[in-house]
């Protein structure tokens, strides 16, 4: 497990985790709900439909869960079918993985489900966690769902039937051209909210320090065999921007009701991709370094994936790669964005904030107009003016906060408290154990 289970109508639902790109044929990510006061299962539901001779798995739901009582609905975000980077396994669009449902939590029954990613080749999962909001959209106020992923791209459902607010268009993506694969032709975007993060990395855009950075990067980046958002993996390579770590990942949103806003940390680190045959697995795997390389055992081809940095250790995108913004929902246009935190722990060069940094960890905002965020690989936890952005206060912490924040009050103050833990995803990062609480001023110091 790695969330916590969602409890409504006297039902404990809960996800799994499970492991990705080990195998082919993984456990099928089945959502469970239990009774909350015998321990008795009550129902399940199966995101992939069971086959006869089953060759893939997962579609898992990782993430948090959110619940509607008034509804009886459960929203759960679901991750990708097994294996990530190949689906000549599983052909077709693989539903409901990589996509939101809404459960009736009293049945399991499928209320109704959207898809943000079809026949998933590139670990797209719904990280974030579904948040409920109240919208005015088109003269009415509408209960909705934000629905996001690592693709940068989020959507605005109607609560009741999960249809698009904003419009979504299914676009033409490129095809794949490793045998046995068959990618979706098109895929779903949502034309009428703003991309959180940049969705592709051409030649000419590289980035670096120096010159020679610059063409090491450029180099790479046109040596790909597509480099943009849905561009299939190959036996080339390509560059995924903006990557599994992109996006909101599972830093999810945050919401102001009376400001209409929502805050959101995005990532903007693409990766390079590359499916392997397996006979070059094991000398791609003792390269080292930042490189993941894992044999996606029953299928035809492993991967390789590893971030796309220069020579000097400096991503070959410009900044930020790193941002905070806020979301006008009632219009559907970004109020304010500002690059958040900074890699010093990569690079002494990275140490400045308008770089930004990778964030893994979501803000909170209160009913007094401020934002609160760790997340970033600084160890820095921040505060911010909810309406214009402006930092108002930082402090540092003994580990990265790769966690949401919650705040409370208690004898006439508020408190922030967050848990500093690090990253074992990051090898740089310091790691560690604390949970620190911070006070805000006492009410009748109160500004």
């Amino acid at each position: 497990m790695t969330s916590p289970p969602a409890v409504i109508d006297g039902v404990v639902v809960v996800g799994s985790a499970i492991d990705d790109n080990t195998r082919a044929v993984t456990p099928g990510g089945v959502v469970r709900g239990f009774d909350a006061r015998t321990g008795a299962l009550r129902w399940s539901w199966q995101p992939l439909l069971p086959a006869p001779d089953p060759k893939s798995g997962a579609a898992n739901a990782w993430s948090v869960m959110t619940v509607d009582p008034a509804r009886h609905l459960v929203f759960v975000p679901t991750g990708s079918a097994s294996p990530d980077y190949y689906g000549g396994l599983r052909p077709g669009d693989d539903k409901w993985a990589d996509s939101v449902v809404a459960l009736d939590s009293r049945t399991g029954r499928l209320v109704w489900g959207f898809q943000l990613v079809h026949h998933d080749l590139w670990d797209y999962d719904t990280a974030s966690t579904p948040l409920l909001a109240e919208i005015s959209h088109d003269g009415r106020r509408v209960p909705v769902v934000v629905a996001g992923n690592k693709t940068g791209l989020f959507y605005v459902l109607d609560r009741d039937t999960g249809r698009p607010v904003f419009p979504v268009e299914e676009r033409p993506v490129p095809a794949s051209d490793v045998p046995g694969e068959q990618a979706a032709p098109t895929q779903p975007f949502s034309v009428g909210l703003p991309a959180l993060a940049p969705q592709s990395l051409a030649p000419e855009e590289a980035f670096g320090p120096t010159p020679a950075d610059r063409d090491a990067c450029r180099a790479k980046i046109a040596g790909a065999s597509g480099h943009t958002l849905f561009s299939p993996p190959s036996l080339k390579g390509v560059v995924a921007a903006p990557g599994n770590y992109g996006g909101p990942n599972w830093s999810g949103f945050s919401f102001d009701p009376q400001r209409g806003l929502l805050l959101v940390n995005t990532n903007n680190l693409p990766v390079f991709v590359r499916l392997l045959t397996q006979a070059e697995i094991a000398t791609e795997g003792a390269k080292g370094g930042r490189l993941e390389v894992a044999r996606q055992a029953g299928a035809p081809y492993g991967m390789s994936r590893t971030p796309l940095f220069g020579p000097s250790g400096v991503p070959c995108n410009r900044p930020p790669w790193g941002e905070l913004m806020a979301v006008d929902l009632n219009k559907g246009a970004i109020r304010w964005r500002r690059p958040l935190g900074t890699m010093a722990e990569l690079s002494p060069a990275l140490d400045h904030e308008d770089l930004g940094s990778l964030s893994l960890g979501g803000a909170i905002t209160t009913a007094g107009g401020l934002t609160f965020i760790g997340g970033t690989i600084d160890r820095r936890f921040r505060a911010f003016d909810t309406d214009t952005g402006r930092l108002l206060w930082s402090t540092d912490l003994p580990a990265s906060a790769h966690a949401t924040p919650m705040t409370y009050e208690a004898g006439g103050r508020q408190y922030a408290v967050i848990a500093a833990g690090g990253s074992a995803k990051i090898t740089e990062e310091r790691q560690g154990d604390a949970i620190m609480a911070f006070a805000l001023p006492g009410k009748a110091a109160a500004r």
